[in-house]
């Protein structure tokens, strides 16, 4: 058995989620095909093909059979993690772009061709109209009638394709055939309107992709300048990005400093100022000035290209609500179509009602029947929130965190680069022994190996004041409370005030100068030499200056907030007065991840944290969100991650969500309503063959463009 192939092709005209399960029920069938992923709002699959066994071109042709065209481009192959082969193929996603060029808007203007030449026709032949419409109903139904025949074959019996064939042959029967000719021309249309609505839906993220420059400036050894696709850029090489330009992938800069606009990656309009050692994003606009940038991700892993693919991951992940209405959609059509046969039989049989008649009726009911505008109610709405949350820095990992967000009764708030900035600043030195200068340089000299932000602070504060700092051997962490190493003197240690403490070293004086900072919403460490506490230093890190505004937000939506921080509660309950939130402070993470499971015994709870060392909280909670801790780390932590660094973009995140589920119950309501209505008219014998295929094919149409209008929705509006 040879080792299994993975596939990604773009499949033209799988626009829905029947089209969907259609292809992955046709693909099960065939031996080595297995691990299919079938994504109907990015028009994508893939799939692990054992070529020993299934050949691709048996994959394709199969599909093929289905009425979709897949297309496929060979990029080269690796390995994946598992050891398998893998075979990247690019998507073609131009092949959506001109709607009119597909097999869809020729198959309207075949059956549009054919209907109005049977009705010109019948001017001036009106004795042979019904013979007319028939020839044109026939041969306008057989693509579709093909592809219902294969789909059955394929096993899935129950297509859309085959209702409206049925229905189609059917009208011709009983001698309805201009009817029958309109039925196949307006379906023709609809299927051709959900086509032109699945590519705006695709557009969300399609933007994303355009935003990356198809070309790059890349610097030889020599310093000459060569211009190349971007797609050829290696890690390690350096590129020059001039004003104006688009960084062509993720960097970091070696030479120069401007203000770059990160909108494509975080939705952040700002311009964010950048210096030499600063990373940069793919798609990000310099203003000015001439960087050099080193390239650290190549163009299938910048940052851009891992958003799409988290989207496009996200868009496969179902909602639960999708996932019931899957289940339900199954079962429904099975009993749409024996509802139908019933209609057709049972009055004529029980009180001898005219059979014409009621089997126009069953056939009109099979047409109201199609379950397309049921199926597609929720994964549309959801492709289109996803692609709106994205486009401003709103990622969202899938239906169920979406859905979740809307829910959720409590949200949970790390401190620590999640509320503040992550990077505190000293602001007092509190000497006991010596003088300032020497406490402040004995510190940075025992936390000079560690890149904590307090130790970094406190080696910042040491380099503003051009202290000498002395040198320090075999640094060492005491039980995750101090730092110990040894000075030319002796032994200095760097800790909490707990751990100073516990030593026996803090006086009365000192625990009272310690309450005072603390009481100041600030963080004090011990510093101890020999025995004796040498001094203090207080440190601050800031509030971000949207926090009090995101804690407002949320509360007017109806949700509480509360902070959970492992820092000293004096320190904690400061910042919390400030941005008036509750707080529960010193939690060890055995205790954070208890107050979450407490908090989740009144309903679902989000939880913030800067995506570094909130991993735990961030699985335990009913929804993660990672904001704060860098954007390689965001993307990769928690259910949802805010890219633009902004605590206001939970309550944007809760407001999506919302508007998402609204959009839901207005889509499944639109959807079952419509069928309903015509489903009372088609009984009273009120509704025809063309107004009953108008019935699902509107209700579809209204259903994706209610869907759509999440695209433009403002996440960011007050309450």
């Amino acid at each position: 058995m040879a080792v299994p192939v993975s596939y990604k092709m773009h499949v033209e005209g799988m626009d829905c989620a029947s089209c969907a399960s259609k292809i992955e029920t046709a693909l099960k069938r065939l031996p080595g095909v297995s691990d299919i992923e079938v994504n109907p709002t990015t028009g994508l699959l893939r799939l692990d093909l054992d070529e020993d066994r299934t050949r691709l071109a048996d994959v394709t042709s199969r599909i093929r059979m289905l009425g979709y065209t897949p297309h496929a481009e060979d990029h080269g192959h690796g390995r994946d993690g598992g050891g398998g082969a893998h075979r990247h193929f690019h998507d073609h996603s131009d092949v959506d772009g001109a709607w009119w060029k597909g097999r869809k808007a020729r198959l309207v203007l075949l059956t549009g061709l054919l209907f109005a030449l049977a009705a010109s026709t019948a001017c001036f032949l009106p004795e042979h109209e019904t013979v007319l419409y028939a020839v044109a109903a026939g041969l306008s139904v057989l693509p579709f009638l093909r592809r219902a025949i294969a789909g059955a074959m394929l096993g899935a019996p129950f297509s859309i394709e085959m209702l409206m064939s049925v229905a189609a042959i059917g009208a011709i029967i009983i001698g309805e055939a201009a009817e029958a000719a309109a039925v196949v021309f307006l379906f023709a249309v609809g299927e051709l309107l959900e086509n032109v609505a699945a590519g705006k839906a695709r557009a969300g993220i399609k933007a994303l992709v355009n935003l990356v420059p198809r070309t790059a400036r890349r610097e030889g050894p020599d310093g000459a300048v060569t211009e190349i696709p971007a797609s050829e850029l290696k890690v390690g090489e350096v590129v020059q990005v001039r004003s104006g330009d688009r960084v062509p992938s993720d960097g970091e800069i070696i030479e120069g400093r401007s203000q770059l606009d990160e909108s494509p990656v975080t939705g952040e309009s700002i311009p964010v100022a950048k210096v030499e050692g600063d990373a940069v994003y793919a798609g990000s606009v310099n203003s000015n000035g001439v960087l050099r940038v080193r390239i650290t991700r190549t163009a299938e892993d910048n940052t851009i290209a891992r958003i799409i693919h988290l989207v496009e991951e996200a868009q496969q992940s179902k909602a639960p609500t999708a996932r019931f209405i899957d289940r339900f959609a199954a079962r429904y059509t099975l009993a749409a179509m024996l509802l139908a046969l019933l209609i057709a039989v049972v009055p004529p049989l029980l009180i001898g009602a005219d059979w014409g008649t009621w089997i126009y009726r069953g056939l009109a009911t099979l047409l109201i029947a199609c379950p397309c505008a049921l199926v597609i109610s929720t994964p549309a709405a959801i492709a289109s929130a996803l692609a709106a949350g994205a486009r401003r820095g709103l990622l969202i990992k899938g239906g169920a965190a979406l859905e979740t967000l809307g829910h959720v009764k409590t949200v949970g708030f790390d401190k620590t680069g999640t509320l503040t900035v992550g990077r505190p600043r000293v602001t007092d030195v509190v000497a006991l022994a010596g003088t300032e200068d020497e406490v402040l340089a004995k510190a940075a000299a025992v936390e000079s190996g560690s890149s904590h932000p307090l130790a970094q602070a406190i080696l910042a504060a040491a380099a503003e004041r051009r202290l000498d700092v002395p040198r320090a051997y075999g640094a060492v962490e005491l039980s995750g409370k101090a730092v110990r190493a040894r000075l030319r003197d002796g032994f200095v240690s760097v800790g909490s005030p707990r751990f100073a403490d516990d030593e026996g070293l803090l006086d009365e004086v000192a625990r009272q100068r310690i309450a005072v900072l603390e009481g100041q919403g600030k963080t004090v460490v011990a510093v101890t030499e020999g025995g004796q506490l040498a001094g203090l230093i207080a440190l601050r890190d800031t509030l971000r200056e949207d926090a009090a505004d995101g804690i407002a937000r949320l509360r007017a939506l109806g949700v509480q907030a509360i902070m959970l921080t492992g820092d000293n509660a004096r320190a904690a309950r400061a910042v919390a007065a400030e941005l008036g939130l509750d707080v529960q402070a010193e939690l060890l993470p055995e205790a954070k991840l208890a107050a979450i499971r407490g908090l989740k015994e009144k309903g679902p709870v989000a939880m913030v944290g800067d995506g570094i060392n909130d991993a735990p909280a961030l699985s335990a909670a009913s929804v993660g969100v990672a904001i704060g801790g860098g954007t390689d780390v965001a993307l990769e932590t928690a259910e949802a991650a805010i890219l633009k660094d902004r605590v206001t973009g939970v309550a944007e995140l809760v407001r999506l969500s919302r508007a998402t589920l609204i959009n839901i119950r207005q889509n499944v309501t639109i959807a079952l309503g419509l069928k309903a209505v015509f489903l009372v008219t088609t009984l009273a014998g009120m509704t025809s063959l063309w107004m009953a295929i108008l019935a699902d094919t509107g209700a579809t149409v209204l259903v994706t463009a209610n869907a759509l209008r999440l695209l433009v929705i403002r996440p960011e509006k007050k309450g």
